[in-house]
């Protein structure tokens, strides 16, 4: 190990009341996209990354992304943070991205603690909403930084920074300037690295290499102009609901089948080589189960599991817009309802070809029905699958800094869910992308008490300052 890192790791022990102060400040701000009201905050959280940035002596650029309409309101996009620091032509590039927003969260959904504020549990549990998602991991960048400037270490690599605040409300606008700043503020990128994710279990880190991508459908039911009384109209007429659980219920069986005809024909076929990585990740059924606190797990095998989560598609029922869901008793017949599903999809599945494949599906099972209402079936939004090579010199980077800060070889996985951005990055600067998780699998992203153990807070500040000092290697 070099002195320069053995510093560096000491320097994190010694101030991690510090950083995880820094943790609490930023958790303290709700950075809520999806909630218009938040808004303002969203964009408070942008000007103190803005601003940290230039602390620290980086380049920075907020990008703009113009207006969204929100329950009738124009309300202004949160803007991306742009940042470079250094640029040395004799050193690799990194560009890091991660994004600043959080899921919605307030104490009666079930929370133990105030979820914008951060808990310090004594079981080094640090509690609150972003703690892992994604605020701990893009603070852990910045203080990594620091760290070398407080120090007096050489940054071995120069750096640019993309940290947008849609990523939990559909990226709006990221896309664009990805590919406009490809020439621009992002040139002369080497290597792209996300922090996004999360280890497949507790005890090991691991590198994700592949991402399901998620294709999100409505089935619009439509019958009469009104919604009508049970008790007059109750066998009368075609009702858009049972029309519309009828078709719902021919998408997917109770042990995860899809039942759309063609759609396994487009996955990629499993080789002996790939089937044998699963038995060799650390992965175990009861741990998920125990997370889950439900034994509901359709597969008994671990291997399995880790299949149906990482390389093969999936059909997950969502929710019906229009229904009566309130407690009490409502004997309403809605006039029109929309159910929604998605397909999580994998190489090589075209996003055209399923698309076909489902809407003729759904049109032919309604005509099955019977029913006099009217059908639109539409695909709403789309996002890609992803898959790279684990032998990419950024993934062996990756890999040796694990070894370097865990002692241990991470679990290579393919992540069951999606991070569009990952595709528009590598596809637009042409440089390979690596996900290097900081957070545990019980971290509980999007759920109540959300959280992120201090082991992987601090560990994962010094993974990243190993990570570019593999990359300076290259």
């Amino acid at each position: 190990m070099s002195d320069s890192l053995e510093k560096l790791y000491k320097y994190v022990e010694d101030n991690k009341q510090y950083m995880i102060d820094q943790l609490r400040e930023v958790v303290a701000i709700p950075s809520v996209s999806a909630e218009s009201g938040k808004r303002s905050e969203v964009i408070r959280m942008g000007h103190w990354l803005r601003d940290r940035l230039e602390k620290l002596g980086a380049k920075t650029k907020l990008a703009e992304l113009g207006n969204q309409e929100v329950d009738g309101k124009t309300i202004p996009l949160p803007p991306v943070v742009l940042g470079q620091y250094g640029s040395d032509p004799n050193k690799k590039t990194i560009t890091i991205y991660g994004h600043y927003d959080v899921q919605p969260a307030y104490k009666s959904d079930g929370w133990d603690t105030e979820p914008f504020t951060l808990v310090q549990a004594e079981d080094g549990r640090l509690i609150g909403r972003g703690a892992t998602d994604d605020k701990g991991p893009v603070l852990g960048w910045l203080l990594c930084l620091e760290a070398h400037q407080k120090l007096g270490l050489d940054v071995p690599v120069n750096l640019k920074f993309c940290f947008e605040g849609m990523e939990e409300s559909g990226s709006d606008g990221l896309d664009d300037l990805i590919v406009r700043e490809a020439d621009g503020w992002l040139k002369g990128t080497d290597f792209t690295c996300i922090s996004d994710d999360n280890w497949l279990g507790t005890e090991r880190p691991c590198l994700t290499y592949g991402l399901r991508g998620n294709n999100y459908y409505h089935i619009e039911v439509s019958g009469p102009s009104a919604d009508l009384h049970s008790g007059v109209f109750g066998g009368v007429v075609h009702e858009p609901m049972t029309a519309l659980i009828s078709v719902m219920s021919k998408l997917v069986d109770t042990n995860g089948k899809i039942l759309i005809p063609g759609v396994y024909d487009q996955v990629e076929a499993l080789t002996p080589e790939e089937d044998s990585l699963y038995n060799a990740i650390a992965f175990k059924n009861s741990d998920m189960t125990k997370d889950l606190q439900f034994d509901g797990l359709i597969h008994d095998s671990e291997a399995d599991v880790l299949k149906s989560r990482m390389r093969y598609p999936s059909l997950s029922l969502h929710g019906i817009e229009g229904a009566f869901y309130s407690p009490g008793c409502k004997t309403v017949i809605p006039s029109k309802v929309i159910g929604k599903f998605s397909i999580r999809t994998v190489p090589d599945m075209d996003i055209d070809t399923l698309n076909k494949l489902v809407i003729d599906y759904v049109e032919d099972e309604f005509k099955k029905v019977g029913s006099k209402c009217s059908v639109t079936v539409s695909c709403i939004h789309s996002g890609r699958w992803w898959y790279s090579s684990p032998n990419n010199p950024n993934f062996v980077a990756g890999a040796n800094a694990i070894k370097r800060i865990f002692n241990i070889q991470p679990d290579f996985t393919r992540e069951g869910g999606s991070i569009p951005i990952t595709l528009t990055f590598e596809e637009a600067l042409k440089a390979n992308v690596l996900l290097l998780p900081m957070g545990a699998s019980n971290d509980g992203a999007h759920s109540t008490n959300e959280k992120l153990d201090q082991f992987n807070f601090l560990n994962g500040i010094k993974l990243f300052g190993a990570y570019w000092d593999e990359i300076s290697k290259l």
